[in-house]
């Protein structure tokens, strides 16, 4: 078999497509724009869910290109419903800054459980669904 070398002859038409030849045909140049992103926790959490239990939405979102636009929507979203629900629950339970010097170790274990309480809430209301 002979190597045959690629040419590259860009041709433009009416629709402002641009083709470059390869061997005996014209490839069109077709670029997809990808956006990088940074996933936090909460985004891998959401993206490993869509691939194991919503295998065609994730295609769809795949493929039409608005995967990683959900996936930051997302995690901004847990973020700040975290922060949110901490403080309320913080509230709720009378956890003060001066709580948090006389007894340390009761204030750590409180915010702890606190956090647990909302990342389940957070699981159920947006990773999970």
């Amino acid at each position: 078999m002979e190597n045959k070398e690629l040419k590259t002859n860009n041709i433009e038409n009416k629709y402002g497509i641009e083709y470059t030849k390869q061997g005996d045909y014209y490839m069109p140049n077709l670029v997809l724009e990808k956006e990088k992103i940074v996933l936090n926790k909460y985004g891998r959490m959401r993206l490993n869910f869509l691939k194991e239990n919503r295998k065609a939405e994730y295609t769809i979102m795949f493929v039409n290109g608005t995967l990683n636009r959900h996936l930051k929507e997302i995690q901004e979203t847990a973020d700040n419903r975290i922060n949110l629900i901490i403080e309320q629950l913080k509230q709720q339970n009378n956890l003060t800054e001066e709580m948090k010097s006389t007894d340390q170790l009761y204030w750590v274990s409180m915010m702890n459980n606190l956090k647990d309480v909302a990342e389940e809430i957070i699981l159920n209301e947006l990773i999970y669904v």
